[in-house]
């Protein structure tokens, strides 16, 4: 309660002051000082100023795309990811096009209209159909645009039974993940987070006939050419499944399963042999080996090499942990898929041990 009071004394002394500040300067008789308008010199030197800022953002960003465009995510590693990329360019084309010329428009007017005493403004009423020409055309662009995309989100979103796609659960809580595989019948037991006990981290229903041959694994493998239909859940809080080398993201909410399918088609080995990607490993390990030299000098371990791996991220700020929120994929052959999965235990396998 004291430091309450203390507090609010403050506040209102800090606003007397204010209020006796307010009062002195009305006291004040009114002077003809005229420092702080714009004179000529000002206008002029504003002007410049202005002309010189566009060209400099123009340097920068030209800069920055030379510089940092080796930090691009690669070719999509997904079927539909090719077609987001193309919507994605698309935009960024248009979006740099037009504000190229509208910051050039108006930080050139800036400059050629900057004031003079001896100019005075022209009274300009309206323009029917300057107004038209300058609604239409966004409408019609943006309009293109929004259409292009929901249909491009459609052909990603809609699953067609007859593909069979592989079904597999995606489970997020504070701060990792687990894969859960619907087993040979490709479908998934039911699961509430109510039913989380011991091993069973994932609250799956033991006595649904359907999870009995589930596969619960925090690694996630994925055979390639084929559909996946990923079934996203989250224990806790907002999650997001974000793979960014498929160009695939959804959120994961608490309370609610959520969905995504798409179709992987470059191995993870392929990936990696990439000319590419083996530049990026490259850079990558030259800045891996730097650093050592310095940590070795103080004592520490080296860093180990970096190796190119599909990753699975959690794109929602979810706590301090946030950061290191993420799990491997492997996209491999059918054959090394069946191969792995026949390995792993099952749901009810992994409850009697």
């Amino acid at each position: 309660m004291t430091a309450f009071l203390v507090v609010l004394v403050i506040i209102l002394f800090g606003v007397a002051v204010w209020q006796m500040g307010k009062i002195f300067q009305l006291s004040n008789p009114k002077s003809d000082n005229t420092s702080q308008i714009a004179n000529d010199k000002d206008n002029n030197v504003n002007g410049w100023l202005m002309l010189m800022f566009v060209l400099f953002i123009y340097v920068l960003a030209f800069i920055s795309h030379y510089k940092w465009s080796d930090v691009f995510l690669p070719t999509a590693a997904s079927e539909h990811g090719l077609e987001v990329d193309q919507l994605w360019l698309i935009s960024m084309v248009l979006i740099f096009i037009v504000g190229i010329i509208t910051q050039w428009l108006l930080h050139y007017f800036a400059f050629k209209y900057r004031g003079k005493k001896s100019q005075r403004a022209t009274f300009y009423a309206d323009n029917d159909k300057l107004e038209f020409i300058w609604t239409i055309i966004p409408v019609i662009v943006l309009a293109g645009l929004i259409i292009y995309g929901l249909f491009t989100w459609t052909d990603i979103m809609n699953v067609d039974a007859e593909e069979d796609p592989m079904v597999v659960e995606l489970y997020a809580y504070q701060f990792d993940w687990r894969a859960r595989y619907a087993g040979a019948d490709n479908a998934l037991g039911e699961a509430n987070v109510r039913l989380i006990e011991g091993s069973n981290i994932l609250g799956v229903d033991t006595s649904d006939p359907n999870a009995q041959d589930d596969i619960v694994v925090n690694e996630l493998h994925l055979p390639v050419g084929r559909r996946i239909l990923f079934k996203m859940r989250s224990q806790d809080v907002l999650h997001s499944a974000y793979m960014p080398h498929f160009r695939a993201q959804m959120n994961c909410v608490p309370g609610m399963i959520t969905q995504f399918s798409y179709i992987p088609m470059v191995t993870t080995a392929e990936m990696r042999q990439d000319p590419e990607m083996v530049d990026k490993v490259k850079k990558i390990n030259d800045i891996r080996r730097e650093k050592s030299v310095e940590l070795m000098a103080k004592g520490d371990e080296a860093l180990e090499p970096y190796e190119f791996d599909y990753l699975l991220l959690c794109n929602k700020i979810c706590g301090n942990n946030h950061y290191n929120m993420q799990m491997k994929i492997v996209v491999e052959s059918e054959e090394d898929y069946n191969a792995w999965i026949k390995e792993q235990a099952t749901l009810a396998q992994a409850l009697k041990q």
